[in-house]
């Protein structure tokens, strides 16, 4: 059984590989899933610094705000924060469903892309950076 370091840092490690995913199909062009992996990133990154305030599971929900609110990060969170948790929300449940498809491709393009994922890489950083206090 792991203990609560243990989780923490499996979330970071998992959210880590998946920036790195997100980088990956950035240079490949695969628009759909930056965004999904960018999500991916944020949830993970949540999860952590809910085991670290909570010290228990966290709930299971692809809801960022409502990760951030039960974690008690919210009160942390800046608006341009908020904002890009509202921009990948929809990029976790519409990139699994085929008929969304091309709809968020129209959106995903390369500069939208490469700007959410330094929006990502930043917040996550920050997220890390809280969980070293």
């Amino acid at each position: 059984m792991m203990d609560i370091e243990e989780k923490i840092s499996y979330w970071i490690d998992m959210a880590g590989y998946d920036l790195d995913t997100a980088n990956a199909m950035l240079e490949t062009g695969r628009y759909l899933y930056v965004g999904f992996m960018c999500h991916q990133v944020i949830e993970k990154a949540l999860k952590a610094y809910y085991w670290n305030s909570v010290n228990d599971e966290p709930p299971y929900t692809h809801n960022l705000l409502l990760l951030a609110d039960k974690s008690n990060l919210m009160k942390h969170l800046d608006d341009d924060m908020q904002g890009l948790f509202n921009r990948l929300m929809p990029l976790n449940i519409q990139a699994r469903y085929p008929q969304d498809k091309d709809e968020l491709l129209k959106i995903l393009s390369d500069k939208v892309c490469r700007d959410l994922l330094k929006q990502t890489g930043d917040l996550f950083t920050w997220i890390r950076q809280l969980l070293k206090k």
